[in-house]
Parts: structure tokens; C-alpha cells; sequence
């Protein structure tokens, strides 16, 4: 029932934008999409795919699990194919967890896959930080809302309670310590960042795909914001709420709503085409496909 009404809000919430935004105008911004930029979306998002799935596997050796490239890039891929097609958008990452089990734990594989993902997180909340602290302490830029302003006090508060909380003597808490104690390592940062601007970058080229010039001063502030609605769980591979998002948001650097919904369609199908590589995996019996080789263990 859960999944049913997932899939229904994305697919209500993409028909009321298409309805409300014209739904003409979108369609024929879809129909001239630069070929060029949307290869250059594919290709950004497939290099993070390979980028992630190594911050994986040097969070797994931290947990004491051996996990080997060619395995952690099959299982990112075929997570990254089920969360974009299945409801929930965490339904990919609970698999992984569960198939690298038997490389340590199941608590230590549910551990790491949290990590990976919470620590990306936390690195594209940096990103926005910084990018709105700069579009308030420079002039000329977006003339941002107060409630935007409201949103990020909300944010710095939840960061501040999230570190007392760290302190206490709980499994959370002491997860919350691995986590933050994990990403001392210099290359973790680093491959964060580069993961962070390679999804932001992708966004902008499905926007200039799309007909979309995204300003240098919004890359950091908007773009993350749009991504970030993909967080919400109510939807199937974010759809619905990341056009929704930047139908609210691209009027603010004097684009249409129309456009900022062109944008969100062509960046979930780029995310869905770069995933297809999973099938490979699906496909092709090997070590680095822990499904066939399940299959094997279990046939008579």
C-alpha cells in the first residue's frame, strides 16, 4: 500500500506541475534538449557512480570488511537502478547492505552503506552553507526569501543538536561518532567534494540541455536545493519533487517554472540511463555479481 501511494504522488505531483507550469512549453523544451549536455549530465553522474562507490569500499575496510572495487561498483550500480525505479529511494541501499553481509556483519554492512550515504549528505549540506553564506555577504546575487534564510537556521540548529547528541552513550550516538571520526580521512573529503560538484554539475548541464543558463552565484545555492528534494522519501527516484522544486525556485533567477520542470525530467532520466549499466552486472555471472552468485549457493 505504501509503495502504491508513493508512486501516486510522484506521478499526481509531475501531472499538477505539467498542468499548472504548460505542459507545452515543457514538451517542446524536452523535444530541443542538447544532445551534447545531456551526454556531459551522463557522463558527470556515471564518474560519481564509480567516485561513490569507492568512498563505499574505504568505508567498509574502516569497518574491517574486505570489499573490492569491482564488487562495490557492480553492488552501487545495481543500488543505484532499484532506488531510481522502486518507491522509497532507500530500497537499493538496504540490498547492498544486506548481499555485503557476509563479508563482515550485517550490522557492519548496514554501517557502512549509512555512512556512505550520510556522509555524501553532509558533504552537499556543506556545499549549500558555503554557497549561501557567500550570496549573503556578496551583493548582486539571487534575492533570496527570508523562509530560505529561516530554512538554513533550522539546518544549523539540527547540526548543533545532532553534535550534543553525538556525546551520549547510545547506538546512534556512537554511530553519529563513527561518522564524523571516518571523515578525518583527507581521502574521504576529497572524494566527497569532487562527488558533490560532479551532481551539481550534472544538474546544470541538464539545465543548459534544456535551454537553462543557471548563474555562477546560484550553482552552489540553487542547485543543491532542488537536489536535496529528491531526499524526500514520498516519491520513486525523487520524482515530482525535484521538478516541483525547481518550478518554485527558477523564477528566482528569472527562468519559468516550465523550465526548471524541463530541467528535473531530463536529470531523471539521465540518472535512470547511467544506472542501466547495472543490468550488466544483473547479466553477466561473476564474482562481482553477488545475485548470480547467490544463485548459485542456493541451486541444487
Amino acid at each position: 500500500m505504501t509503495r502504491v501511494v508513493k508512486v501516486s504522488v510522484s506521478v499526481a505531483t509531475l501531472a499538477l506541475l505539467l498542468w499548472w507550469a504548460d505542459a507545452e512549453a515543457v514538451a517542446e523544451r524536452l523535444r530541443g534538449a542538447d544532445p551534447m549536455w545531456l551526454g556531459v549530465a551522463w557522463l558527470s553522474l556515471t564518474v560519481s557512480t564509480f567516485l561513490m562507490a569507492r568512498r563505499w569500499q574505504i568505508l567498509t575496510h574502516a569497518l574491517l570488511m574486505e570489499l573490492p572495487f569491482k564488487r562495490a561498483l557492480a553492488e552501487y550500480y545495481i543500488s543505484q537502478l532499484v532506488n531510481a525505479v522502486l518507491p522509497g529511494g532507500v530500497v537499493g541501499d538496504v540490498g547492498r547492505a544486506i548481499r555485503i553481509r557476509h563479508d563482515g556483519d550485517l550490522i557492519r554492512a548496514a554501517q557502512s552503506v549509512a555512512a556512505e550515504r550520510l556522509i555524501g549528505q553532509i558533504a552537499m549540506f556543506l556545499f549549500m552553507a558555503v554557497g549561501f553564506a557567500c550570496a549573503l555577504l556578496l551583493p548582486g546575487g539571487i534575492a533570496w526569501p527570508p523562509i530560505t534564510w529561516l530554512g538554513l537556521a533550522a539546518l544549523g540548529v539540527a547540526a548543533l543538536t545532532a553534535t550534543v547528541f553525538a556525546r551520549r552513550d547510545t547506538s546512534t550516538a556512537r554511530f553519529l561518532r563513527l561518522v564524523l571520526g571516518l571523515m578525518r580521512n583527507l581521502h574521504l573529503i576529497l572524494n566527497a567534494a569532487v562527488i558533490v560538484v560532479l551532481l551539481i554539475f550534472s544538474l546544470y548541464a541538464c539545465a543548459r540541455a534544456t535551454g537553462t543558463i543557471i548563474p555562477i552565484g546560484a550553482t552552489f545555492t540553487l542547485i543543491p536545493l532542488v537536489l536535496s528534494a529528491m531526499l524526500i522519501p514520498l516519491s520513486v527516484g525523487g520524482w515530482g519533487w525535484r521538478e516541483g522544486a525547481a518550478a518554485a525556485l527558477f523564477p528566482l533567477i528569472g527562468a519559468t517554472p516550465s523550465a526548471g520542470i524541463a530541467m528535473g525530467i531530463a536529470y531523471g532520466t539521465a540518472i535512470t540511463l547511467a544506472a542501466l549499466p547495472a543490468l550488466v552486472f544483473l547479466a553477466v555471472p561473476s564474482q562481482a555479481n553477488p545475485l548470480s552468485k547467490t544463485v548459485k549457493l542456493e541451486s541444487p
